[in-house]
């Protein structure tokens, strides 16, 4: 996936700008999820966190929300806890989805 967003990330691997096409808008959320750890309860604040840690143009709520809403992030109904999905999409199917 590192090879397909390269012109996205910079040397430390942060995703330096949000795609504009849908396909790779996708593979870089596919990106950010596995800076995750699976079955780890996050707060909203350490999502952001950590999505801060890997994008360099200051914008964790777009991503996080981009997350949920293409079901990669799990989040409960108050907006305190945040999970990855227990099935992650793959690329076919969120492309099939969202196009």
């Amino acid at each position: 996936m590192t090879e397909i967003l390269k012109s996205f990330l910079d040397s430390e691997g942060r995703l330096c700008a949000y795609p504009s096409k849908r396909k790779m808008k996708l593979y870089a959320l596919l990106y950010l999820a596995g800076k995750f750890e699976h079955g780890r309860v996050y707060t909203e604040k350490q999502v952001n966190e950590l999505l801060g840690q890997w994008h360099t143009y200051g914008d964790p709520a777009t991503l996080r929300r981009e997350m949920f809403t293409h079901k990669i992030l799990w989040r409960d109904a108050y907006g305190k806890e945040y999970r990855l999905e227990d099935v992650q999409p793959t690329i076919e199917e969120l492309v099939e989805r969202y196009g």
